[in-house]
C-alpha cells in the first residue's frame, strides 16, 4: 500500500464533517471536481470505498467512518511535527503552556522562567473543546487540563482537586445560600450535557419526565454565563472557574455533594523532553490557584 498523502487526507475530512462535495470544496477553497478526483484517487491508494454518493445524499462507508477516526490523531500529529520542526529551525528556547479558564499558573511560569532565563515561556488559553488538542497538534508543549479528558497518548499528573458550584442568575431562589446539595437542583435545568453532572441526572425532574430542552453548543465559559443571567438554566464549573468568571448577575453555591474537579498536567507522551521534565516537577511544587479572596468566600 503507498504512503497515505496527507492533503488527500485533509481533502477527505472536510468531505467528511461536511457530507457534501460541493461545500467541502468552497471550504478548501479549490474546485469540485478536482475534489472528487482527489477522493478518487485516495481510495485507489486504501483500495477502499470511502463515500457512496446518490443525488439525495453523500454517507461515509464503514471504512470511511475508520479512516476519520484515525485521521484526527494522525493529522494532529503532522501539525505538531511541522510546529516543533520550525521551533527547532529558530533556534531552541521557547516553551509554550497550555491553561483552563480559572487556573492562575503564574507561580510554576515564573518558576519555570526562573530556572532557565534564556527561555522564552509562553502561555496559551484553552477552552474544554480543546484543552488536550494543542498538546496533539504541538500548540503547547504541556497544558493544565481539568478532568475527563481523553488521555490516549497522553501523559497525566494530577495537581488537585476543588469543590464543584452551581452557577444561578442573581435572583435564584438558591442565590446566596453558601452550600446546597445536588437535590436543592432537581427541578432545575441543567444548561450542560447531563453526563458531565450524573449524580444530578439521576435525579432531575426533567430527566425523569423526558421533557428536557437540548442544550445549546457552547465553546466558551462566557457563553455558558450569558445564558445564566438570562434566567435559560444553570451550570455547574470548578470553584476556581466561577469565581474567576465573577458578575453582578450571576450568583453560585458549592454542592458539597458533588465529588471535586480533578485539575492535572498533561503531555504528550512519546515526547522525551528534559524541560517537560523539569516543568512536571515545578507544577507540582507550584500548584495553580484560584484567586485567593473569592476562594476564601467559599472555604
Amino acid at each position: 500500500m503507498a504512503d497515505v498523502d496527507l492533503r488527500k487526507l485533509r481533502y477527505f475530512v472536510a468531505v467528511a464533517e461536511q457530507l457534501h462535495f460541493g461545500r467541502a470544496a468552497a471550504a478548501l477553497h479549490i474546485a469540485q471536481p478536482v475534489l472528487s478526483r482527489q477522493i478518487r484517487a485516495l481510495e485507489d491508494e486504501l483500495k477502499a470505498q470511502l463515500f457512496v454518493r446518490d443525488r439525495r445524499a453523500t454517507e461515509l462507508t464503514p471504512a470511511g467512518r475508520q479512516l476519520l477516526a484515525d485521521a484526527g490523531p494522525l493529522l494532529a500529529s503532522a501539525d505538531a511535527l511541522r510546529r516543533r520542526v520550525a521551533g527547532a529551525a529558530r533556534g531552541p528556547g521557547s516553551f509554550t503552556i497550555g491553561f483552563m479558564p480559572g487556573l492562575i499558573v503564574t507561580g510554576a511560569v515564573r518558576a519555570l522562567a526562573g530556572r532557565h532565563p534564556h527561555l522564552t515561556v509562553n502561555v496559551l488559553r484553552t477552552n474544554w473543546d480543546d484543552q488536550t488538542d494543542v498538546l496533539h497538534d504541538g500548540r503547547a508543549d504541556v497544558s493544565y487540563v481539568r478532568l475527563p479528558v481523553e488521555q490516549s497518548g497522553l501523559q497525566i499528573q494530577a495537581l488537585l482537586a476543588e469543590p464543584r458550584v452551581a452557577v444561578f442568575p442573581a435572583g435564584h431562589r438558591l442565590a446566596g445560600k453558601d452550600t446546597i446539595s445536588v437535590t436543592d437542583l432537581a427541578d432545575e435545568h441543567l444548561l450542560q450535557d447531563p453526563a458531565a453532572v450524573p449524580e444530578w441526572r439521576d435525579i432531575a425532574t426533567e430527566m425523569r419526565s423526558r421533557r428536557r430542552r437540548s442544550a445549546p453548543a457552547f465553546r466558551t465559559v462566557e457563553e455558558k454565563l450569558e445564558h445564566v443571567a438570562a434566567g435559560h438554566g444553570i451550570v455547574v464549573l470548578p470553584l476556581s472557574t466561577a469565581a474567576f468568571y465573577t458578575r453582578p448577575d450571576i450568583a453560585y453555591s458549592q454542592v458539597s455533594d458533588l465529588p471535586p474537579n480533578q485539575v492535572c498536567l498533561a503531555w504528550d507522551a512519546t515526547r522525551r523532553s528534559a524541560l517537560i521534565q523539569d516543568f512536571a516537577v515545578i507544577a507540582a511544587d507550584h500548584p495553580p490557584v484560584a484567586s485567593p479572596c473569592l476562594q476564601a468566600e467559599h472555604t
